[in-house]
C-alpha cells in the first residue's frame, strides 16, 4: 500500500481540501452541527478506507442523504438522529454478509456514465455563485431544489447582484493557477507532480484574503471563507463530540429511518464504486459486499460519536483519481489530515477563500463531464444514448437518486424492446400453391416477456400455411409461451395450419398438448 506514497500523499492533499467545505457544507444542509459532517468525513477517510477493499473510493458524509437526516433531526432530534445511524450502518453490515453488493453490478454502463456526467454538471453549475462570491447555499447541496429555497438556476441569476471582486478575482486566478499546473509545468519537472496545483491555489488564496482583508473593494467577507468550528480549550472540543440517545430505540419509527438511511446510503456506495471502478486507470475492480461491511462499520461509529452518515462519494473518489491517487492510502491519509487539522490549524483552515475550492471543483467537474462523452455516447446508439442522457437530466433537475431510477427504467424499457425483438428468428422457406411453409426458431430463454411477439406472428400466419417451429436451442420456456401455443392449435385446426415441433427429442407435429411435450422436453420452469 505505501508502494505509491509519492502519488498517493500529493492526491491526499487535493482530496483534503475537496473534502472540507463538503463536509462541513453537507452538514449545515442536514440541520446538523458543522463538526458532525468533519467527523463523518474522519471516519470516511481512516475507518472506512482501511476496512474497505476499494482502491480509489473516498468516503465522507453525502449529499444524497441530507434531506433525510433533516427531516430526522426535525422530527426526532438529533441524538435520535444518531442512533439512526448506528442502525443504518448494524443493517449495512447484514447486507454486506448477506451478499447484497451485488446489485451494484446490476446498474448499465449508460446510466454509470450518465450519474458521472450528470454530477459534472452539477458540480458546475452549484460552485458558480461560490466562484464569484455569492454563497447563501451550503456548498455541499447538490440538490436542483435547494435549502435555502432557491434552485439551480435562480441562485446563479441571483448572484449578478451580489458578485465580490475580491472573491472573483482569487479565484480567476486559482484557475489559471490549477490549468497551468497540469497543462504545462508538470510535463516540465517531477516537482511539479509532487506539489499539486489545488495546495498553491488554497496557498496563495489564504495569502491573497490576508493581504486584502481591510481593502473595501477586493477584501473577502468571512461568510466566504471555509468555516471550520475552533474550539478554544480541550474540553470544548471533545464537548463537540455527542452520543446518541437510545430512548427509541424500540420504536418503529427509529427502525423506519434507520432502514432507510441504510437502503440509500448502501445504493449510493454501490454507484459510487462502481462509477469509481470505471474511472479507474488500472481498472480494479472493489468488493461488493467488503465495502457494504466497511460502510456498515464506519456508519456505526459515525453515529455513536456524533457524525453524519457515510457513504462513498463520486465528487472526492473522482478528485482522488484526477490527482494521480493510486491505492487507498490516499483516502486514509485525507482522513489523518482532516482530523490533524482541525486540532492543530483550525484558524488557518478558516482563512480559504470558497472561490479557491470552487476552482478546484470546477476542475474536478469539467472532467466528469467532458463534451466529448456526450459525442461518446451519440455515437453508441440510441441504446445507450438515450438512458444515458436521461440519467443526466434527472440528476441535474432532480439529484443523484432520481437520476438513477429514471436512468435505470429507460434501462430496462430498452431490455424489454430488444427481448421482445430477439424472441424468435422467422424465416418463410418456400411458397408452393399459395401455401406457405413458415420456419421459426426460438432462442435460448423465451419468456413472458417475448409472449406478445410471437402471439403476433402466429396470428398472421395465412390458412393452410405449414409451420416449422425449432426449440433445439431453447432451455427454458415460459409457461405463458406454452399456454399460447396449446391456445392457438385451436385457432390452427381452423385455419387448416399444420405445426411441426423440432426438438433435441425428436420431431412431432401437431401435438395435442403442449404442455406435456415441452414438460418431456424438461426446457419448462
Amino acid at each position: 500500500m505505501f508502494k505509491h506514497l509519492n502519488k498517493d500523499f500529493p492526491a491526499s492533499i487535493v482530496v483534503f481540501f475537496v473534502a472540507i467545505p463538503l463536509c462541513l457544507g453537507i452538514a449545515l444542509a442536514s440541520g446538523a452541527p458543522l463538526f458532525s459532517g468533519l467527523i463523518a468525513g474522519i471516519i470516511g477517510g481512516i475507518v472506512v478506507g482501511s476496512l474497505s477493499g476499494s482502491s480509489l473510493g473516498v468516503s465522507g458524509p453525502a449529499a444524497g442523504l441530507a434531506a433525510i437526516v433533516l427531516a430526522a433531526i426535525t422530527d426526532m432530534g438529533y441524538e435520535n438522529l444518531l442512533l439512526a445511524v448506528v442502525i443504518g450502518g448494524a443493517i449495512q453490515i447484514v447486507f454486506g454478509l448477506l451478499k447484497a453488493g451485488i446489485i451494484g453490478y446490476y446498474f448499465p454502463s449508460s446510466v454509470i456514465k450518465g450519474m458521472l456526467t450528470g454530477i459534472g454538471i452539477i458540480i458546475i453549475l452549484k460552485q458558480i455563485p461560490h466562484f464569484f462570491g455569492y454563497d447563501d447555499d451550503p456548498l455541499g447541496d447538490w440538490a436542483f431544489f435547494q435549502v435555502d429555497g432557491e434552485n439551480t438556476f435562480s441562485e446563479i441569476l441571483n448572484m449578478v447582484n451580489g458578485i465580490s471582486p475580491g472573491a472573483t478575482t482569487i479565484a480567476i486566478i486559482s484557475m489559471a493557477i490549477l490549468i497551468l499546473w497540469e497543462a504545462v509545468l508538470t510535463k516540465k519537472a517531477k516537482i511539479f507532480r509532487l506539489i499539486q496545483g489545488p495546495l498553491v491555489a488554497v496557498a496563495i488564496g489564504i495569502i491573497f484574503y490576508l493581504m486584502t482583508r481591510d481593502s473595501e473593494t477586493f477584501g473577502i467577507m468571512k461568510d466566504h471563507l471555509v468555516a471550520v468550528p475552533v474550539p478554544d480549550s480541550f474540553d470544548s472540543f471533545i464537548g463537540q463530540f455527542t452520543l446518541p440517545s437510545f430512548e427509541m430505540i424500540g420504536t418503529m419509527d427509529m427502525w423506519i429511518t434507520g432502514f432507510t438511511i441504510a437502503l440509500v446510503a448502501s445504493l449510493e456506495t454501490l454507484l459510487c464504486v462502481e462509477a469509481t471502478d470505471k474511472l479507474d486507470p488500472h481498472k480494479r475492480t472493489t468488493p461488493t459486499n467488503r465495502e457494504l461491511f466497511a460502510q456498515g462499520t464506519g456508519n456505526v461509529l459515525s453515529g455513536m460519536i456524533g457524525g453524519l452518515p457515510i457513504t462513498q462519494v463520486i465528487v472526492r473518489s473522482s478528485a482522488n483519481i484526477q490527482s494521480g491517487g493510486q491505492t487507498k492510502l490516499s483516502a486514509i491519509m485525507h482522513g489523518f489530515l482532516l482530523l490533524i487539522s482541525i486540532i492543530i490549524i483550525p484558524n488557518i483552515l478558516n482563512y480559504i477563500p470558497l472561490s479557491v475550492l470552487a476552482a478546484i471543483l470546477f476542475i474536478v467537474g469539467y472532467k466528469l463531464a467532458k463534451p466529448a462523452l456526450f459525442i461518446e455516447m451519440f455515437r453508441k446508439g440510441w441504446k445507450q444514448w438515450i438512458p444515458f442522457v436521461v440519467t443526466v437530466v434527472g440528476i441535474v433537475f432532480g439529484d443523484l437518486l432520481i437520476g438513477i431510477s429514471l436512468g435505470l427504467i429507460v434501462g430496462i424499457f430498452v431490455i424489454l424492446i430488444k427481448s421482445y425483438q430477439n424472441s424468435y428468428f422467422l424465416h418463410i422457406e418456400e411458397q408452393t400453391g399459395g401455401n406457405k411453409t413458415v420456419k421459426m426458431t426460438l432462442a435460448e430463454e423465451v419468456t413472458f416477456i417475448n409472449k406478445g411477439a410471437i402471439l403476433k406472428e402466429l396470428n398472421r400466419l395465412e390458412d393452410g400455411s405449414y409451420l416449422i417451429m425449432d426449440v433445439t436451442k431453447s432451455r427454458y420456456l415460459d409457461n405463458d409461451i406454452i399456454e399460447i401455443l396449446d391456445d392457438f392449435k385451436v385457432k390452427a385446426r381452423e385455419k387448416n395450419i399444420d405445426i411441426k415441433i423440432i426438438s433435441e427429442r425428436g420431431i412431432v407435429e401437431n401435438p395435442d398438448s403442449y404442455y406435456q411435450f415441452f414438460q418431456k422436453e424438461k426446457i419448462t420452469a
